[in-house]
């Protein structure tokens, strides 16, 4: 039961950063006013930076909250190991 917890609370997760990205990218990419059923190469360009960035930035949250995790746990671990 933990791990289909664990799964859904991952898809939730990916859900979410789907949607922040897609609503990032287009506020700052996409004219608010449509001329053209295909984007600009202006926009094009727009979003594969936007895009790019962020999941750069959201690797990088990644990797320092698992950091801040290892710290966290190992930093219990000790406190634990010297009480007995």
């Amino acid at each position: 039961m933990q791990i289909i917890g664990m799964a859904e609370r991952e898809m939730e997760y990916r859900v979410e950063l789907f949607n922040r990205l897609t609503k990032t990218c287009f506020d700052k990419c996409i004219e608010k006013r449509y001329k053209e059923s295909e984007l600009y190469m202006g926009e094009n360009s727009c979003i594969d930076c936007c895009v790019s960035k962020y999941w750069q930035v959201s690797c990088i949250i990644c990797v320092k909250l698992l950091e801040l995790d290892i710290y966290v746990r190992h930093n219990y671990i000790n406190r634990f190991n010297n009480m007995k």
